[in-house]
């Protein structure tokens, strides 16, 4: 009987522990990827800009290749939708929100069915006539306590992967 009193004071003092420890940590993320292609920088623009093409190069689709992805609207432009259904990796979607031709374009990245958008964007910039430098980013909020998840999971690793797997989609071109 003392054995199961100090196994679940012992259980209750461990999810006390970690209420406390998501009480401090911060309820915002960032994350991001970088690469240098070896591609002129409108060529990597319009390819980036194309939502349905992160299927070649993000992670989540190597995760879960059983992705079942819908889309509304002209992919490349403002207000374009584009939203997937995954056991694996959530559910979720994204929206063109600003393009900024052969520079920047925006996404409103809403995942696991939230209604409040994480902010994405990609930006690319000329390193020289055939090389270009782009950067992958995502900032949100995270809620309490979903976000004790940021001690285990670190999510610039998955955008330098993809911004690593975009070069090699793209340098194969």
């Amino acid at each position: 009987m003392k054995f199961l009193k100090y196994t679940l004071l012992t259980l209750l003092g461990l999810v006390a522990l970690a209420l406390i420890a998501a009480a401090i940590l911060p309820k915002t993320f960032h994350a991001e990827g970088s690469a240098v292609i070896n591609k002129p920088n409108a060529e990597v623009f319009n390819y980036v800009k194309h939502i349905k093409n992160q299927e070649n190069f993000g992670v989540w689709f190597e995760l879960d290749p059983n992705i079942i992805a819908t889309s509304e609207g002209t992919d490349g432009t403002e207000g374009f939708k584009y939203s997937w259904k995954s056991e694996e990796v959530g559910n979720g979607s994204q929206v063109i929100t600003k393009i900024n031709e052969n520079s920047r374009v925006d996404i409103d990245l809403f995942l696991m069915d939230s209604t409040e958008p994480a902010k994405s964007y990609f930006i690319t910039e000329a390193v020289s006539d055939n090389q270009t430098k782009v950067r992958w980013v995502v900032d949100g909020e995270m809620p309490y306590p979903f976000n004790l998840m940021s001690l285990f999971y670190d999510m610039n690793k998955d955008f330098e992967k993809g911004t690593a797997n975009l070069k090699a989609v793209l340098e194969k071109q």
